[in-house]
């Protein structure tokens, strides 16, 4: 008889546990599962891609040929000769303006005309510290012809 009142106690109390959502805190630290949508006929998207690939070509070893298939790529024959010309004169990556290469990376619309579409992009480096830059490209041909501080727009 003592064991059945000590299995219906456990019993309720996992029950119990249960109910109060004990059980789930095992469950929820495992993490729900992530994903990342777009579509190429996004330009948001299409910044967030190039970043991406650009980012992984930098830190992958021999990615050197894939940079410049993305360069030609994604941006414009211009404004490739115009990056061109700031790296020799800053010494540094001129997608990244920078010399290191970023941890991690945000793009987040700030505004679309009838001919462009600009783009925040958050870098995240070492010690949490970040950098943004502005990028623009236009809506017909999904080519990045700016990348910097400001928008062409100025803002």
């Amino acid at each position: 008889m003592n064991t059945t009142k000590a299995t219906r106690r456990t019993t309720l109390a996992v029950g119990l546990a249960l109910a109060l959502g004990l059980g789930i805190t095992a469950q929820a630290s495992a993490g729900a599962p992530r994903s990342v949508s777009g579509k190429p006929s996004d330009n948001i998207t299409r910044i967030a891609d190039f970043y991406g690939a650009y980012i992984d070509a930098v830190t992958d070893e021999g990615g050197g040929d894939l940079q410049d298939a993305l360069r030609a790529h994604y941006l414009t024959p211009a404004f490739q000769k115009e990056l061109n010309a700031w790296e020799d004169k800053e010494h540094a990556d001129g997608v990244l303006r920078a010399q290191n290469v970023p941890l991690a990376w945000k793009v987040t619309d700030n505004g679309t005309t009838a001919t462009r579409t600009e783009a925040v992009v958050t870098l995240t480096w070492s010690a949490g510290q970040t950098s943004t830059l502005v990028v623009d490209m236009t809506r017909g041909s999904h080519k990045i012809f700016h990348i910097g501080t400001k928008g062409v727009a100025g803002k």
